[in-house]
């Protein structure tokens, strides 16, 4: 099977060209000036726009059980989004399993939940919600059997306590595995929450009063020290939302310590006037929406380099499960948003469009990067012969609104509603098989693949240079 992009704009994270892209047998063969197309070839005019590889994802909640609610986006939905705003492969971040469970124990069930599912290829991280010996001595197993990442909490049911922490992230490292982490002060939070409630004070603004900037912030400082503490062991900060936050990652950066950091678009574009609208409650997550000037502040860490990868965190309850369970009270309320089909689109019109970014530094933050980071490097985050055929198209002199109407999850609702994009996903390649093409969904259940990731090495990680 052949697919010939021709007249493109071939976009990778180390520079551009406008060449011919041939793939065949689901891996990139060739690029060059010219290709001749051989029969039997599907040909892509590609003329005018940017030929990037697929986005790669590296953080979603798909089918997670929250204990209030089940999200509403499964593996087929979440995937089939994902697809339809240019991303090809997802790295999804597993639920908390039963109390005492085995590490392989949600791996298992993961695997359940996306075969036959998934529209796009996929991977999971590893979660730790409790330390024993035991649980530990399993790391190295989940490593081989393809799970290099594993996300710790500070926060929630399973939070795990500053000894349980600095074991975890010794074994990781020494497992070479990656590090996550959820960071947020635990104690403070509880405080403030506790209070808001005893005074009768739920409605949704105070999600984002109780769960203040410096309670992520102390914790990235914290999780930072600890790091360190526990043999230099790399560590990835999740959905960074203010500016302090990305000072200390500045400072043990400035130290040449092994941390990166994901921000998400939310962070980038919607603010905490969102907890004063009417559907104040569709804006629930955690960490909550932040000001305007922590907008700015996370705009200056990407536009320098101190942000690594934009994801999403996408996690989606309906409007009407929203209100149904929590009738109007913050504490109630499932926490999350949907999201996965507009990352490419909406870092490209604000970002690239507006001239914030290059073309490069989009590829480097939306798929080089996250491959480079989670073992997915060569094969995803580069068009280059022997990489797998994922690729986007993207067309700059088009313009999509955001509608969710348009969109392909599962939720009843957009945060992004209205937005003007100058842009537009015009085809979603995987693997050499078009699944999305001008509109409409072309892809199908199940035809996405599990991953079986790379342990975590530092040796592509210059990750790419900001290029302005």
């Amino acid at each position: 099977m052949r697919l010939l992009i021709k007249n493109g704009l071939v976009v990778n994270a180390d520079g551009q060209v406008k060449q011919d892209l041939l793939i065949e047998d689901g891996l990139v063969k060739r690029l060059a000036d010219s290709i001749e197309a051989q029969h039997p070839c599907e040909i892509i005019d590609a003329e005018g726009c940017y030929v990037m590889p697929g986005g790669v994802d590296v953080h979603t909640h798909f089918n997670i059980d929250v204990g209030l609610a089940r999200s509403c986006d499964d593996f087929f939905t979440g995937t089939r989004a994902a697809a339809c705003g240019g991303t090809t492969t997802i790295v999804d971040h597993m639920g908390f399993g039963p109390a005492g469970c085995h590490l392989r124990h949600q791996f298992d069930v993961y695997r359940g939940y996306a075969a036959y599912k998934a529209v796009i290829d996929y991977s999971f991280h590893g979660v730790i919600q409790h330390v024993t010996p035991g649980m530990l001595d399993e790391i190295p197993m989940m490593v081989e059997a393809g799970i290099s990442s594993f996300k710790l909490y500070l926060t929630y049911q399973y939070r795990l306590n500053d000894d349980e922490v600095l074991q975890a992230m010794r074994h990781l490292h020494r497992a070479g595995a990656l590090t996550t982490v959820h960071p947020e002060n635990d104690a403070a939070i509880a405080q403030r929450r506790t209070a808001f409630i005893n005074a009768g004070k739920t409605a949704p603004r105070y999600h984002a009063l109780s769960r203040p900037l410096e309670c992520e912030a102390e914790a990235i400082a914290r999780m930072i020290n600890l790091a360190q503490l526990a043999g230099n062991a790399p560590l990835y900060i999740v959905h960074l939302s203010n500016g302090l936050g990305l000072d200390y990652l500045r400072l043990a950066r400035a130290r040449n310590q092994p941390v990166w950091v994901e921000t998400c678009p939310q962070y980038l574009l919607l603010d905490d006037r969102c907890y004063e609208r009417e559907d104040a409650l569709n804006y629930l997550l955690s960490p909550p929406l932040r000001n305007a000037s922590n907008n700015d502040a996370l705009w200056c860490g990407i536009n320098d380099g101190s942000i690594d990868t934009v994801a999403t965190d996408h996690c989606t309850f309906s409007s009407v499960q929203r209100h149904q369970i929590s009738g109007g009270d913050f504490s109630r309320c499932p926490n999350g948003l949907p999201g996965v089909e507009n990352r490419l689109l909406l870092l490209f019109s604000h970002g690239v469009m507006t001239r914030r970014i290059s073309p490069e530094h989009f590829v480097a933050l939306t798929s080089a990067n996250p491959a480079k980071l989670f073992g997915l490097w060569p094969k995803k985050g580069l068009l280059a012969p022997g990489a797998d055929g994922d690729v986007v198209i993207i067309d700059p002199q088009r313009t999509t609104t955001i509608r969710h109407e348009m969109l392909h999850d599962n939720a009843d609702y957009s945060p992004y509603e209205g937005f003007i994009c100058q842009g537009a996903i015009r085809q979603t390649i995987s693997r050499g098989r078009v699944i999305f093409d001008n509109g409409i969904f072309t892809g199908s259940a199940g035809q996405g693949r599990f991953l079986h990731r790379n342990r975590f090495s530092a040796d592509h990680l210059a990750v790419c240079e900001p290029k302005t």
